[in-house]
């Protein structure tokens, strides 16, 4: 058997569908959502790199070619910084042609905005990093940030670094450090002076991720747990009624004196329930009004068949012509008393038992044996079959008689899994392939001048239909290769 992932139930396919919709609606908001963080810190980093290098820069522009190789030493040295010994004088304002300072903290102390000052662990921790494409707007964003930071005095050039080696002032991340596991493009960022000269500065750019809170995470986990815990009440509610209308539609198969459906919960489901109940009683009352006026016509023939064998027994002096007369009178009863029997099979109101078909087997087998018929059984039921015990043994008579009377000797043949089938093979002549079927329509037999050899009245393949039918089952016949007949009686188990 192919398994499946897709659920094949109702109830399950619309779980899983809904599931399926939230899911990917909360991928596609946590990825926009990624890409705006992303976007934010990569402005905001942008900005501080812009800032930083704008004041490294200011402090090395008036400085001689030694002060300037000394400082730009001393800055690759303590990276995360931009304070030394030596430069001191410089950022407090001191040193020549410095740009004024400005209020509040001194640049370069480790609360200024020339600093750099680890990301907390315990806040670091909190955070989870979205892997996104590399932007492609980086460099262009960063030189024109740079560019209007230091004025148009200065050039400035934004590309990825080609040597690693070379030197360069290192400007840490601003805003979140770099995290293991992920390799950082560096930049190389050349700032030129406008009375001549330079210095590179090298930014160590993420090359994906965007970071985001660990409560984001928890909130999006617990808004899908109460959509999933929504969408299974609405989806039970919707395909628990139809489950019992499914099972009522394979009682009413069986039994039409099945209990009326609830009509509850949405208008859909009430006007199913209300439509199925209507045509229960519908079905009802004709069956019931068919079974009465056949069964009081097939009732009353005997009071004139008993007339006719009176007069036939009284008036008729001739042994052979009473004889005559007595077999049709015969034939014309018990085809009566054939449709009462299949007028009361329809109107069966036998209650469904748990059944031995092994037990029930060995004893038609017994009977047809005591009779000098040759009936054989193969194979075994697995388990108890649910269903009407007289009506059951009365249709695999009818059966096994068949194939006794046309074909010989019967074989049964016991098949169980997810239905019963049960096969009854003779080794008769068969039946013309055009006639298969009609063997099953009441009063109706094979031979068209209804010999009286062989007895019947036409009605025991249509009773065993009938039957099979009550039990949710089906029966057909075919033709065997070569020679034979075989009636395949299937009778599902409940699920």
């Amino acid at each position: 058997m192919r398994l499946s992932l897709w659920p094949q139930s109702l109830f399950g396919r619309l779980i899983a569908a809904s599931v399926l919709a939230v899911l990917l609606a909360q991928i596609t908001g946590l990825a926009l959502i990624a890409r705006e963080r992303e976007y934010f810190v990569l402005q905001g980093n942008v900005r501080e790199w812009s800032q930083r290098i704008a004041e490294v820069t200011f402090l090395l522009q008036p400085l001689d070619a030694a002060e300037r190789e000394a400082a730009i030493t001393r800055l690759m040295q303590q990276p995360r910084r931009f304070e030394g010994p030596a430069m001191r004088w410089s950022l407090d304002g001191g040193g020549p042609g410095a740009p004024p300072r400005r209020n509040g903290p001194r640049p370069g102390s480790p609360n200024g905005p020339g600093s750099f000052r680890p990301m907390r662990q315990p806040f670091a921790s909190q955070l989870i990093f979205i892997p996104l494409p590399m932007s492609s707007e980086f460099e262009p964003i960063f030189k024109q940030q740079l560019q209007a930071t230091l004025g148009s005095a200065y050039n400035v050039s934004v590309a990825p670094a080609a040597n690693a080696s070379r030197r360069a002032i290192p400007i840490s991340a601003p805003i979140f450090e770099a995290r293991e596991g992920f390799a950082a493009q560096p930049y190389d960022v050349e700032v030129s002076f406008p009375n001549g000269g330079g210095a590179v500065f090298r930014v160590m750019r993420m090359p994906w991720g965007a970071p985001l809170s660990r409560n984001l995470f928890v909130n999006l986990a617990l808004l899908v747990v109460i959509l999933v815990i929504a969408l299974y009440v609405t989806a039970r509610s919707i395909t628990r009624p139809l489950s019992k209308l499914a099972r009522a539609a394979e009682g009413l198969g069986r039994n039409v004196r099945q209990p009326k459906l609830e009509e509850k919960g949405a208008r859909e489901l009430r006007d199913a329930a209300r439509a199925f109940n209507t045509m229960q009683d519908r079905l009802q009352r004709y069956l019931d009004s068919r079974t009465r006026v056949l069964a009081a016509m097939s009732h009353d023939l005997k009071t004139p068949l008993t007339r006719l064998r009176l007069q036939v027994e009284t008036t008729l002096d001739d042994p052979a012509i009473q004889g005559k007369f007595g077999k049709e009178l015969d034939e014309m009863e018990s085809m009566v008393r054939g449709a009462l029997a299949l007028f009361r099979g329809l109107d069966d109101d036998e209650a469904l038992v748990p059944m031995d078909i092994n037990a029930l087997l060995a004893t038609l087998q017994s009977e047809f044996t005591q009779m000098s018929a040759d009936v054989t059984v193969e194979g075994r039921a697995l388990q108890p079959l649910l269903g009407k015990p007289q009506a059951l043994k009365r249709c695999l008579t009818n059966l096994v008689a068949n194939a006794v009377k046309f074909g010989t000797r019967a074989c049964v043949v016991v098949e169980d899994g997810a239905a019963l089938v049960i096969r009854i093979r003779d080794e008769g002549p068969g039946i013309p392939p055009d006639e298969l079927e009609r063997v099953f329509e009441p009063f109706y037999r094979v031979e068209s001048s209804r010999n009286r050899d062989t007895g019947g009245t036409g009605l025991g393949l249509s009773i065993a239909r009938d039957v099979a039918q009550a039990h949710g089952g089906s029966l057909v016949a075919r033709n065997l290769p070569g020679r034979g007949l075989e009636a395949l009686l299937v009778l599902p188990r409940p699920r």
